[in-house]
């Protein structure tokens, strides 16, 4: 793991390259399929928190970094400001290229990388959309108090926020946030087959059709 990164306020507005030092996000070979299901009942996500009422859930199967891209840009067409988008999986999972398809189809400024090293980077609307808000929570550990730092709160009305590794920190931001967990086969494989499950949570996604992903 790098040192320990300097925080970044996320009111920069060009995003930056820069190499990154974690293993890079790539799922691989065909179409994301899958099923879609109301989920039973309310719950709580990650491992802090406040409870909020689940809509359904999605589970699809993706088979290529082209599909999940374009899962991304698909995903994109369900979000609007103020929406937030919790990623977890895996290191190498697809979760920076995930989030660079819905960069895509939001029509954001700048390539979508991992933004390790300044922890949030905001990308601005090439049009009339929302900004796109990607924050990497790796190596932050001091739930909603650290991450305060980065303004969350003061973004998120007005902007579309991806958090990864966000699990347990930021949940207490909305009660409405969607929920992606991104699975890969881990150890010595060449299995790069990853299955997506995507949660809706609270009113926001109560009144969201996910299944549309799946189509």
């Amino acid at each position: 793991m790098e040192a320990p990164a300097a925080r970044h306020n996320p009111a920069e507005h060009e995003p930056s390259s820069r190499p990154s030092g974690r293993p890079t996000d790539q799922p691989a070979p065909d179409q994301p399929s899958g099923t879609s299901e109301p989920s039973e009942s309310s719950g709580q996500s990650g491992q802090s928190g406040r409870s909020a009422q689940a809509g359904q859930t999605v589970e699809l199967t993706v088979t290529s970094a082209d599909r999940m891209r374009e899962l991304g840009r698909t995903l994109a067409k369900l979000l609007r400001a103020g929406d937030l988008v919790m990623l977890s999986g895996e290191l190498g999972a697809g979760k920076t290229t995930l989030t660079r398809g819905l960069g895509e189809g939001l029509g954001v400024r700048g390539a979508v990388t991992s933004p390790t090293f300044v922890i949030a980077r905001v990308h601005p609307s090439l049009g009339d959309g929302p900004p796109l808000v990607h924050v990497d929570a790796y190596r932050l550990s001091g739930g909603l108090d650290e991450m305060e730092d980065l303004d969350l709160d003061v973004s998120l009305p007005e902007s579309v926020v991806v958090v990864e590794w966000g699990e347990g920190k930021v949940e207490e931001l909305t009660d409405d946030r969607l929920q992606v967990v991104i699975h890969r086969a881990v150890g010595d494989t060449t299995d790069e087959v990853r299955h997506v499950t995507l949660t809706g949570l609270g009113e926001r996604w109560a009144e969201t059709d996910l299944s549309v992903l799946s189509a």
